[in-house]
């Protein structure tokens, strides 16, 4: 892991002196956006909700979060009343639906705010502080990164890096989708969740990385976009469009060994009729499994 912006390595360190409301000393996880690809507002998507990949952690005094789709813009009005504020925020990648809550993101324009951004350099080179400043610049936005006050330290990652937050492990892993992706786990005092989105399984056996990420894990947060139905389809298949299954999600669980399974990234066709649907044939061969949903709180 390289760090541009500081000469120092160990991220806590550059922030002891920031006096931010810390969250309680426990191990949380709540999802604020869990849409895949776009936005899906409107009377059928009420129940699951539309906004897009955004879920945070609160472990040991600290809060992590993990993609800025549009979700991350409820997450700020939320942080708006416990400023000022210090976040870990880890990108899977730049897709738009993964980015493109973070220029509304108005804890980051608050000076006296922190956060420390992690993710990947794209197979082109581009650093996800480079990315997240290119979707501030016209004409896709009209004010530029520079306008956000608060103090935004940025780390690059590679695959397979290992990272310490105080007592805090997080292990990252490759995760296979265009223009590539990268998965996390997260472990304290024995208890381990992972996020695994964006990723498209393999036709004739299980991802040893993500096997790897997800070993042993109390809950595993997949990308089950689609049904096996959806996804060979003959009239419209899926395949290699970089997304899952939830029937794939399930083998994956059951391998390597996961207490529960959180169904993520929801297609945004997807009704929440249709996804009650998906929610009982899922329990029906893994009962200790959920679909996400905007609001909804996990203890770990």
């Amino acid at each position: 892991m390289s760090n541009p912006d500081s000469p120092a390595s160990n991220p806590q360190n550059q922030s002891a002196d920031i006096e931010s409301v810390s969250p309680s000393p426990e191990f949380v996880v709540e999802f604020w956006g869990v849409r895949g690809s776009i936005p899906a507002p409107g009377s059928e998507t009420v129940r699951y909700g539309g906004n897009t990949s955004c879920v945070e952690m609160r472990v040991d005094g600290k809060r992590l979060i993990f993609d800025g789709g549009t979700g991350l813009r409820m997450l700020g009005k939320h942080l708006l009343k416990q400023m000022p504020v210090e976040a870990y925020m880890f990108f899977s990648h730049s897709h738009w639906d993964h980015i493109q809550g973070f220029p509304f993101f108005v804890p980051a324009f608050v000076k006296g705010n922190c956060f420390h951004i992690y993710g990947a350099i794209a197979p082109n080179g581009a650093s996800m502080k480079q990315r997240l400043s290119d979707q501030m610049l016209h004409p896709n936005f009209p004010v530029p990164i520079q306008v956000m006050q608060s103090d935004l330290k940025f780390y690059d990652l590679l695959a397979g890096d290992i990272m310490q937050l105080g007592a805090v492990t997080i292990e990252t892993g490759p995760l296979n989708h265009p223009n590539s992706a990268m998965g996390y786990r997260v472990t304290w005092e024995g208890r381990t969740v992972v996020y695994a989105t964006d990723t498209e399984h393999y036709p004739d056996h299980l991802d040893e990385n993500l096997l790897h990420l997800a070993r042993n894990a109390d809950i595993l947060i997949y990308d089950a976009c689609y049904t096996d139905e959806e996804y060979h389809d003959p009239k419209a298949p899926k395949i290699g469009w970089g997304h899952s299954t939830w029937q794939e999600a399930i083998k994956l669980a059951k391998a390597a060994g996961v207490k529960q399974a959180v169904i993520f990234h929801h297609d945004p066709n997807h009704c929440d009729d249709f996804l009650d649907k998906v929610e009982a044939d899922v329990r029906s061969v893994f009962p200790n499994s959920v679909l996400a949903r905007e609001g909804m709180i996990l203890p770990v």
